[in-house]
């Protein structure tokens, strides 16, 4: 594994189980094994780095969504349950217990300290709504009647968070994220779909 990766990959994992703040570029280094030097080579400052971590989640639920994509309207909204919970169980398998979304750890953590880094997690959450609110209007002939393809995008993206979060505070498996969401999504589907 390539230095890069192997300082961004290493960063992520203690993001996802520590905090942003509470890991400091000496952390970083020895979870990695490398030197200063070279995370400076490669970062030039820690926010960098978090930027990086940002992309390599991106990549992966862009990865899972595209996974779990399939063709039928309703059954692709319904994929986007799948899609989150397999990310989620992943953690769950690799951590032990669900440890949050990358994106909304960060988002809370440091939107109100670190602009840049913000805006750079503001526009992940904004390209996954683009997407939901895409699928949502694909879905728009198996909609409940009064049902806003784009407002349901913006639910659906809140449901997401939040049951995340929930499933995160509440020590609860996974599998919740899945079943909640589910139920939420196919409570906007007509009864014929």
């Amino acid at each position: 594994m390539e230095t890069r990766d192997r300082i961004v990959r290493s960063a992520a994992r203690l993001f996802l189980t520590r905090s942003y703040q509470s890991v400091g570029v000496g952390d970083l280094c020895a979870a990695a094994d490398v030197r200063k030097g070279s995370f400076y080579h490669f970062f030039p400052a820690k926010a960098a780095l978090a930027k990086a971590v940002v992309d390599l989640h991106a990549g992966e639920l862009e990865r899972r969504l595209a996974e779990h994509d399939d063709g039928d309207p309703g059954a692709r909204l319904l994929a986007v349950a799948d899609a989150v919970t397999a990310i989620q169980t992943g953690f769950e398998r690799r951590f032990g217990r669900v440890v949050g979304c990358p994106f909304g750890n960060l988002a809370a953590e440091l939107s109100t300290t670190d602009d840049e880094l913000r805006e750079h997690v503001a526009g992940v959450f904004a390209r996954w709504e683009a997407r939901l609110a895409q699928a949502c209007r694909a879905a728009a002939p198996v909609l409940r009647d009064g049902v806003e393809p784009d407002r349901l995008a913006h639910l659906i993206l809140a449901q997401i968070q939040g049951l995340i979060l929930l499933a995160k505070v509440g020590n609860a498996p996974a599998e919740q994220i899945s079943t909640s969401l589910r139920a939420m999504i196919a409570s906007q589907l007509a009864e014929a779909a």
